[in-house]
């Protein structure tokens, strides 16, 4: 057993840890509510501007901003994967990887698939196994629409130049604080609708038909970029906040075992001491 000045340095310990964890999950607790906030109020405009571009992509022509929609063979591959620039988040990282290792495996063996990470931990690991083209872990210090816009361009033209057959985005969708959802979203070509019924709507356009789409598929692509990113940014700090939580229990738990080791240690110690006196004494007495 380790005596009692061993256990007092790691009772010591601990509890600065918890100060620690419990100090990163208000900060976290903190972030997580603007987090929030943000992709509550942009899922709606974001999930219905997406719906409108796939009803208009099956009506659209290459000269009318198909190129976007054109569904080519695929054999070059481009995987956003989105994930934090921080740990301590639990699985929020490792998670992201895995599906990306998955993703590879499965659905594309035997063809060039290439990485573009947002995501300092995600880019460290997955660039020994797979070919990086960049990293723009810097958009999270600037987590702007604007910042998202430039590469959400710079995907488009790689798409278009016909660097890329096909373009996803691998992200953690943000369900609640304690739960992430990880998705593979396809970013182009844009999906068509998928319908048992076969539904067109009738739409009126003014002034141009060809004006209205070319600014609008860009919008929309850079619009789901931004949501993805949106959501990555709260799912982290829901994550982070509930790993700190269950850091900080643990922390709590494992002290508690401590101290009653110490007070066991002690009063053994005590008790050991208290014997020596007496049998001390009735030595004496004979």
């Amino acid at each position: 057993m380790a005596n009692l000045k061993e256990i007092r340095n790691r009772i010591t310990s601990i509890g600065s840890t918890m100060k620690i964890t419990s100090a990163m999950k208000m900060v976290s607790a903190a972030k997580l509510k603007k987090a929030q906030d943000a992709i509550t109020a942009m899922r709606p405009y974001s999930n219905k501007l997406t719906e409108l571009l796939q009803n208009l992509s099956a009506t659209l022509d290459a000269d009318a901003g198909g190129v976007y929609s054109e569904q080519r063979s695929v054999s070059k591959v481009l995987l956003v994967v989105i994930t934090s620039n921080r740990g301590l988040c639990g699985g929020f990282n490792s998670n992201i990887i895995k599906e990306t290792q998955k993703v590879v495996a499965e659905q594309y063996q035997g063809k060039q698939v290439d990485l573009l990470t947002i995501g300092k931990k995600g880019n460290d690991i997955l660039k020994r196994d797979f070919a990086v083209i960049d990293n723009k872990s810097e958009i999270f210090d600037a987590l702007t629409f604007e910042n998202v816009a430039k590469v959400a361009d710079s995907l488009m033209e790689l798409f278009v130049a016909g660097s890329y057959d096909k373009i996803e985005v691998i992200y953690n969708s943000f369900k609640n604080a304690a739960t992430q959802l990880v998705q593979v979203e396809q970013f182009l070509p844009i999906k068509p609708v998928e319908s048992d019924a076969n539904v067109s709507a009738d739409y009126i356009f003014e002034p141009q038909k060809e004006e209205i789409i070319s600014a609008l598929i860009p919008k929309s692509l850079k619009t789901q970029l931004f949501k993805a990113l949106r959501d990555s940014f709260a799912s982290e700090h829901g994550a982070r906040m509930t790993a700190m939580h269950k850091a900080t229990d643990n922390a709590n738990d494992l002290r508690n075992d401590l101290l009653l080791t110490y007070n066991k240690a002690r009063q053994a110690a005590i008790t050991n001491e208290i014997l020596e006196i007496v049998g001390g004494a009735e030595a004496l007495n004979n």
